[in-house]
């Protein structure tokens, strides 16, 4: 007998969530290396390039635990909350950081915007038990937010980029 509401999906990891978990697992390490490789400059980054680092850092870490580990249960929603704010922070700060073209916003400032209003869905989505919902918001914003945004971190004379290429 059915109640007429449509299953809800697997809470269990799938091949789509672990290949972004792995993904963001490389793009931490890429981060980590360009940090350390560019340490005799650090004195010279503005302190905002600092928080948006320290937030995105923490974003990419716990995405694999996030989407590998069980959910649903006070471990996730805590990390969730911790990697939520931590998404939205990365995008409010990433609007003040305009230091290769002063005084105007680049394209990726796009991704920042729709992570702003997206962020938001997954938090809602997830309190009131969309889980579907949820997991495709939560796949987008790793997808774009932080794979995305991210790679474009690295090439077209960035900062990132000259540090683990330069």
């Amino acid at each position: 007998m059915t109640t007429g509401h449509a299953a809800s999906p697997p809470l269990s990891p799938d091949r789509t969530e672990r290949v972004l978990a792995i993904a963001s697992a490389l793009l931490l390490a890429a981060v980590l290396t360009a940090i350390t490789r560019g340490h005799a400059q650090w004195g010279l980054v503005p302190r905002v390039v600092w928080l948006h680092l320290a937030t995105i850092g923490v974003a990419l870490a716990l995405t694999p635990a996030i989407l590998l580990r069980p959910r649903g249960n006070r471990l996730h929603r805590r990390l969730g909350w911790i990697w939520a704010i931590c998404l939205f922070a990365t995008a409010l700060v990433s609007f003040a950081i305009r230091l290769s073209n002063p005084g105007h916003l680049s394209l990726i400032h796009i991704l920042s915007a729709w992570t702003v209003g997206l962020v938001p869905v997954i938090v809602w989505s997830a309190a009131t038990h969309r889980v579907a919902l949820h997991r495709r918001a939560v796949r987008g914003a790793v997808s774009g937010a932080l794979l995305i945004a991210g790679f474009f971190t690295f090439p077209f004379d960035r900062l990132l980029g000259h540090w683990l290429f330069g």
